[in-house]
């Protein structure tokens, strides 16, 4: 089951979707009814809730603004990268209504009245101005019908369409526009705070392109920027400006579309020549042109993306959706943006009689003699958070004096009543109106795809697992697992770096450009990783909690082509395993750096993750490696990497290459590989030679050393592990200052202890609390933009977490208060079988969801 809400600045898609037909319907019944009949419209205080409302409970207290998109915005504008894009936004668009926050300027939002946005609602949100989207097996004139009933209580709304028609931002600067804004930081003394950020942005296109120029422009971006090796973005990587990219490149999903690029994490002196550079570079596009093998692997990369049409675990049909609205939602044939085949017909036959002529003609006239574009430069202020708090408490304090006592008194009332709206259940006639599923109405069984497993294939020493479905598209899935076990704990957290070097600096005799053009024009993509997972120790009983000593480390080779392409994807393969090029200093500091740039923006931006890591690495072996790898402790082993790569690079280079030939040199590598596969009997059937010929070049000898058996055996790397959690990972509360509005609140701890057994109701139960009390709670009453609980069955481990949040010791008191809670409700529940249905019902809808194929064998 799916069900959400995707809003853009023009527009808002309410999206469901569900395997189960009378789920779907009944889905449709109550958001149909939610979006055409909310409750938000003849309810102020849906609006004081949602939106903002003054808050005080007592005559002396201070006057606040509460409200959960009031807090989520807060949340926005604490974060320098939303502040870039919004400013960029911005400054392109100043005349239509592209240039306004759709989502809500925090300073501005305690303006809107619930009058205000009834109207708007009821102007912009009529069917009249809907566009309604279908796709599936399920019975059109069902459809039609159940559609029919909604739509029957309004009259046509002459005013809804031509009133949200976006007009057209013309091109009309007369220069390039230079804007300048601060951004948060933290006045802590940091070294590396007083850099700046800089985006030049380009409004691409003020009519509409032809299907031909959007697939020309869609392949250009990809060959400027869709890479670590794209001209435009490695120029900029390389030029040692900056740490990190800024900008997506094309965005092009509303009317107008944008180019955007610059770099973060740029000294105050070397602004502007990242603006020169990024001219300079496109210029010497336009002139040069591009190279017959790069646009080769840009067009075998977007058409293979096109024609595979892999949306992972996201709904096939929404997808399609979303790709009709970039035509529809502007009164073109929604069709138009699904169709390829003519235009991209066209552009080879472009290319076949001009070679690169056609993209450097886009870049001159699109960009280069293009004079709409703007630069963002944000710049660091420590007092902004200051500024903006204290701009706040001066607004509330001059409205508190400017009201009466009963003015005040009627607030303090508002409050109180909201209060107990929010700490209101919904009566039991109420929920009964809702449509809902029983437990009959469940699929019982588990759905199983098919796997083959052969141990030491054709005597090479190598397990080989097929999933052979129904339907691939002619597209072979694959991933070689090579075995890492061998490998020093300390050097685990260069695995990230490892893992990126292999694809991303070249290989063999392949520099980084040519081998990823390689890449591009033969296969789907290729990507290389670290994969640890936990699994069940022999003769443990199903369903307890591991000790967390025994799992499984590999280094995750993956990728997919065309069947008859199997041979180029197997070479790669061998040829970023064996003969990765790991001793480019400058490429390494400049991973490193962007990492590290990476890291400090997502821990202001994705604090609940970075929560949610911390406290599972204070009590899994699993939690800690993974915790060390990508987590908050990550950031100090990229700052301790990025100065050995700059002061001691031989030794950082010797740690690297060790890496590489503790895995490919070990007498057991054979025996720890793993080629995972996936296809349908007719891939399969294709690719035979090319998998035994791989098999038999790859490294390692096939009358090796066995591995040691993981089920059975610890893992090398669980006690030291242990050691190190013992000695550097207390537990003890943690809290961790970054310049933000919001906080992201976290607490947790082992339930259960190691060979306890988990019921599957624990699913159920954390559901519950998470769509139940932590809803109420934390969001409704709270004010914070989301929370949400986590359990682990495997190691036990539970956590509470909350997303922008304007609380912080209160969060906690409601974590606290979560086991009272709960008691109740199971007390209740006892008593109203249907309520425990739904509770039951919505766990299962988290573990149904639609797989792509090669989901389906990864799964296995």
């Amino acid at each position: 089951t799916f069900l959400n809400a995707f809003t853009y600045p023009d527009r808002t898609c309410y999206v469901v979707a569900s395997q189960n037909t009378k789920d779907f319907y009944n889905l449709i019944n109550v958001y149909a009814d939610a979006v055409f009949h909310p409750r938000a419209i003849s309810d102020p205080m849906v609006h004081a809730q949602e939106g903002w409302h003054l808050e005080l409970e007592k005559l002396e207290d201070d006057l606040t603004y509460k409200g959960v998109v009031y807090n989520e915005m807060k949340g926005v504008y604490s974060s320098p990268d939303s502040l870039l894009q919004r400013e960029a936004q911005q400054s392109i668009f100043p005349d239509n209504t592209y240039g306004v926050d759709s989502g809500g300027d925090p300073t501005d939002i305690p303006n809107l009245s619930f009058e205000q946005f009834r109207d708007f609602h009821g102007k912009f949100y009529h069917p009249t101005n809907s566009r309604i989207f279908f796709a599936g097996d399920d019975d059109v004139l069902k459809r039609l019908e159940l559609m029919d009933e909604y739509l029957n209580d309004f009259e046509e709304n002459k005013e809804s369409r031509p009133s949200s028609q976006i007009h057209w931002q013309k091109k009309r600067f007369a220069e390039p526009v230079k804007v300048r804004h601060p951004y948060p930081v933290s006045d802590n003394g940091g070294e590396d705070k007083e850099t700046h950020m800089i985006m030049l942005n380009w409004l691409v296109n003020d009519e509409p392109l032809t299907p031909k120029d959007e697939i020309t422009a869609t392949i250009l971006d990809h060959m400027l920027m869709g890479t670590s090796s794209s001209i435009l973005r490695k120029t900029l990587m390389e030029s040692g400006l900056g740490d990190a990219i800024t900008g997506g490149g094309l965005m092009n999903e509303l009317l107008q579309g944008v180019f955007s690029v610059g770099l973060k994490g740029v000294k105050p002196e070397n602004v502007d020549k990242v603006e020169e550079l990024i001219v300079d570079t496109l210029t010497k596009v336009a002139e040069e042109g591009f190279s017959d093998d790069a646009i080769a692997a840009s067009m075998n990369t977007i058409e293979f993306d096109m024609r595979e049409f892999n949306t992972g675990s996201f709904p096939k049909g929404l997808s399609l959706m979303l790709g009709t609205m970039r035509e529809w939602i502007y009164d073109r044939d929604p069709t138009d943006a699904l169709k390829f085949e003519e235009p991209l017909a066209e552009l080879k036959e472009r290319i076949a009689s001009d070679g690169s002529a056609v993209f450097q003609e886009m870049v001159r006239d699109l960009l280069l003699n293009n004079m709409h574009r703007t630069s963002v430069e944000m710049y660091p202020s420590k007092t902004l958070e200051e500024e903006v708090l204290n701009d706040e408490k001066t607004r509330l304090s001059k409205i508190k004096e400017s009201l009466d006592e009963d003015a005040l008194q009627s607030i303090i009332d508002k409050t109180s009543e909201l209060k107990a709206l929010q700490a209101s259940e919904d009566s039991v006639e109420d929920r009964s109106t809702i449509p809902s599923l029983e437990l009959s109405d469940l699929k019982q069984e588990v759905t199983e795809y098919p796997i083959a497993v052969t141990e030491n294939e054709a005597k090479t020493g190598v397990t080989v697992v097929r999933h052979e479905l129904g339907s691939t598209s002619g597209i072979v899935y694959a991933d070689l697992a090579v075995d890492i076990s061998e490998l020093s704990i300390e050097d685990v957290p260069l695995l990230p770096l490892f893992t990126r070097l292999m694809k991303e600096t070249g290989a063999g005799e392949y520099d980084s450009v040519a081998l990823s053009r390689r890449i591009g024009t033969h296969t789907g993509g290729v990507s290389v990783s670290p994969l640890i997972s936990g699994v069940n120790q022999k003769g443990a009983k199903e369903g307890t909690v591991t000790t967390g000593e025994h799992f499984v480390t590999k280094l995750l080779i993956s990728g997919k082509a065309t069947a008859d392409k199997t041979d180029e994807l197997f070479g790669i393969f061998d040829l970023i395993l064996r003969d990765a090029k790991l001793d480019s200093q400058a490429k390494i500091i400049e991973m490193l750096r962007e990492a590290k740039a990476m890291k400090e923006s997502g821990v202001q931006g994705s604090g609940h993750a970075t929560v949610n890591a911390r406290i599972r690495s204070r009590y899994s072996v699993l939690g800690y490696i993974g915790e060390k790898m990508s987590g908050l402790s990550s950031l100090d082993t990229v700052k301790a990497l990025l100065d050995q790569a700059e002061n001691d690079f031989p030794s950082l280079l010797a740690r690297l290459e060790n890496i590489r030939t503790t895995i490919i040199a070990s007498r057991s590598c054979r025996d720890g590989m793993i080629l995972d596969l996936t296809g349908d009997a007719s891939v399969f059937e294709k690719i035979e030679s090319s998998v035994d010929t791989f098999l038999n070049q790859l490294p390692g000898d096939a009358n090796g050393d066995k591995l040691q058996d993981f089920y059975s055996e610890p893992h090398p790397w669980a006690a030291q592990a242990k050691a190190e959690m013992a000695a550097e990972a207390p537990l003890i509360d943690e809290g961790f200052v970054v310049p933000t509005q919001v906080s992201y609140v976290g607490k947790g701890g082992r339930l259960y202890e190691e060979g306890e057994e988990v019921s599957g109701s624990t699913a159920v139960v954390s559901k519950f609390l998470g769509t139940g009390y932590m809803w109420d709670n934390v969001r409704v009453i709270g004010g914070a933009y989301g929370g949400f609980c986590q359990f682990q069955p495997r190691d036990g481990i539970f956590a509470f977490l909350s997303y922008r949040d304007p609380n912080l010791a209160g969060t906690i008191d409601v974590y606290d208060g979560a086991s009272k809670a709960l008691l109740q409700s199971a007390a209740d529940l006892e008593n109203d079988p249907d309520a425990l249905a739904t509770a039951i019902i919505g766990a299962i809808g988290d573990m149904d969801g639609a797989l792509s194929p090669d989901q389906k064998g990864a799964v296995q």
